[in-house]
């Protein structure tokens, strides 16, 4: 059975309520595991067929959080390589943190990066909502099916 990793950090409460609405449209993929959390350890993340990153952008970047657990990953040589990899996050000017992310799964662990990132601009509304439970029910059946992601 496919398992899947969203791993969010939200101080406002916007990426949580992204990351909830992902995991609700991938669980609607039959035989699928999703496993919703704030935090992992490197360790873990080979464990996981596909890793769904949330993050807000503060300050033109990703939150320390979650930098430094790729970091933390890439030091203790963690493959995820082939891995499904996805990311996601609300934001309020920029909104670059996601895309770095998918930098990091593409170019440093070698994952199937989903592009591009799903970005909501401050609260996710229905539509937005909405738009994230599609996101996840897609990487969802991308693993079931071993469909290519667009």
């Amino acid at each position: 059975m496919p398992k899947i990793l969203i791993l969010y950090y939200s101080r406002t409460g916007n990426t949580e309520k992204m990351a909830k609405a992902i995991s609700e449209g991938a669980k609607t993929v039959q035989d699928t595991m999703v496993e919703l959390t704030y935090h992992a350890t490197p360790e873990t993340l080979n464990t996981f067929d596909a890793i769904i990153v949330g993050t807000p952008t503060y300050h033109h970047d990703m939150t320390a959080d979650v930098k430094r657990l790729f970091e933390e990953a890439a030091a203790k040589n963690v493959s995820l390589k082939g891995k499904v990899g996805a990311a996601f996050g609300s934001y309020g000017w920029s909104g670059e943190a996601p895309k770095l992310v998918l930098e990091i799964m593409k170019n440093r662990f070698e994952m199937d990066a989903s592009e591009p990132p799903l970005l909501i601009r401050y609260t996710p509304d229905q539509s937005g909502l909405e738009q994230c439970m599609a996101f996840g029910k897609r990487i969802a059946e991308k693993l079931v099916r071993g469909l290519t992601v667009n």
